[in-house]
Parts: structure tokens; C-alpha cells; sequence
């Protein structure tokens, strides 16, 4: 099944909401995406603690979830990312496979 690798952003400063949003739209996600070879990504806001920001990638398999881990792609987009926002962002990753799913 399917695995999904996830990374939560928590913005510092809720005044650069928009500038980040904006940035990983026209950026982030589009570099994320082709770097990891993702099947797809999509991303949002949390509705219960609005300076949270989630980024989904999507992959065919658990093994090609987890090579992005320690990757020269996650290095080269971490080193941008901490350019860009350096202190002002934390962030969190984790990898979770599908187990079961259910169609409508």
C-alpha cells in the first residue's frame, strides 16, 4: 500500500503566514515533489492551531517512503528551507504507511 511521508511546519511568527504560505506554494512543494519523485503532494493548514502547516508526499511503497530519509534531495531542500526561514519555523517529519483503506 501506499506511504506518506509528512512534514509539519509551526510558524514563530504568525505575521509571515503569507509569505510562507506563498513560498511553499510557488516553491517548496513544487521542488519537494520533483525531488523526491513523489506519486503526489499536497499540503495545509491545520484548522485547530492555525500556525501549523502540513506537507503530504505520496509514494507507491513504505522502502521508497523511507529513502528520503538522510537523502541528498531532503539535504539540498533542508539547507533551502533554512535558508529562507532559518529559526523562525520548526519542523517535524515522519513516515506512516497505509494499512487498510476503505472506498466510498
Amino acid at each position: 500500500m501506499a506511504a506518506y511521508f509528512i512534514v509539519r511546519a509551526q510558524l514563530g511568527d504568525a505575521t509571515r503566514k503569507d509569505d510562507f504560505d506563498r513560498w511553499y506554494q510557488d516553491e517548496h512543494l513544487p521542488d519537494a515533489k520533483t525531488a523526491f519523485h513523489a506519486k503526489r503532494a499536497w499540503r495545509g493548514w491545520s484548522a485547530t492551531d492555525a500556525s501549523v502547516h502540513y506537507a503530504f508526499y505520496e509514494f507507491e511503497d513504505l522502502a521508497s517512503a523511507r529513502r528520503i530519509q538522510g537523502s541528498d534531495a531532503l539535504k539540498g531542500l533542508v539547507a533551502e528551507f533554512d535558508r529562507v526561514w532559518g529559526d523562525k519555523v520548526t519542523r517535524s517529519r515522519d513516515i506512516v504507511e497505509a494499512i487498510q483503506a476503505i472506498d466510498a
